[in-house]
């Protein structure tokens, strides 16, 4: 009797290459109901990681954003029409009011969903007047108090060898350090030998690994290894105490006070004039009407 190859089963648990780099699945399954339990004679309910990322899918949340409004925005209805035409979206997007200040924006493409969180801010323009919007990757836990700690980032493997250029090999490399999206034209493309680039999406809570070893094993059993850097391109900023993308802890003004911007005595001067002609044209406004 022959006896085929072994099957190797992966480790139940273990985050493989494979799962990093596959889409996510679009397949809707429903869930069961669950049994209400009580921790200190308070309601509670508990969900699986996996149910949770069921729920993403029948939801269609896999490239779900935050749409961030500090000073203000148009009607939300203005925002669905305005948002896909000024950020250029290629795909589908659900736009809807999430709370004060945000909206929940469902993109259905990656590449839209790239392009999103790669940007440090957008500006929507309505009738002459320009909204400031930041883009933040959605959590299932949203806290408006709280901005996610998850972001997009360039990194680059400078004297990489070309060999490794490849998507998988790159997505490979690119894990240590998050979760590998996309390579840049030019890796993609081969024109620049010297340098890779790939775009991840890391937790800026996190310590990133500076360089990564990589090893040729040969038939023989001989190995060879190299050291390759890590370069961090552009990492988005994070403050741990004010719990905000955009500024660290060495600029917050929370932390430091003294650093808050103060009006110089030229812009006082200049808000003063502004104020006294504005009151001479009022006056030669209701003398003309007189």
């Amino acid at each position: 009797m022959e006896v085929g190859p072994a099957t190797i089963i992966p480790e139940p648990n273990k985050r493989s290459y494979a799962n990093v780099i596959k889409p996510p699945q679009s397949q809707c399954k429903s869930l069961s109901l669950k049994q209400i339990a009580y921790l200190h004679g308070e309601p509670r309910i508990i969900w699986e990681e996996e149910e949770v990322d069921q729920m993403i899918i029948n939801e269609e949340l896999q490239y779900a954003m935050i749409g961030k409004f500090s000073y203000g925005w148009q009607d939300i209805q203005d925002l669905r029409k305005l948002i896909p035409k000024q950020c250029d979206l290629k795909g589908e997007v659900n736009i809807g009011l999430l709370s004060n200040r945000y909206i929940l924006i469902r993109a259905t493409l990656l590449e839209d969903y790239v392009s999103f969180l790669s940007k440090p801010q957008f500006y929507i323009t309505h009738k002459k007047w320009s909204y400031p919007m930041r883009t933040l990757k959605w959590d299932p836990l949203f806290n408006p108090e709280e901005e996610t700690s998850i972001a997009i980032a360039w990194i680059s493997f400078p004297s990489l060898p070309p060999n490794f250029f490849g998507k998988e090999a790159m997505f490979s490399l690119a894990a240590a350090v998050g979760k590998p999206l996309q390579v840049d034209m030019a890796t993609q493309n081969k024109t620049r030998p010297s340098c890779a680039r790939v775009k991840v999406e890391v937790d800026l809570m996190g310590e990133f690994p500076k360089r990564i070893n990589i090893v040729m094993k040969k038939k023989t059993g001989e190995i060879n290894e190299k050291w390759i850097i890590i370069k961090y391109d552009y990492v988005p900023k994070y403050c741990k105490t004010c719990k905000l993308q955009g500024h660290n802890e060495k600029e917050c003004f929370i932390i430091h006070p003294e650093l808050y911007p103060k009006e110089d005595k030229m812009k006082k001067q200049t808000k003063e004039k502004i104020r006294i002609l504005k009151g001479r044209w009022s006056r030669r406004k209701r003398t003309q009407k007189g």
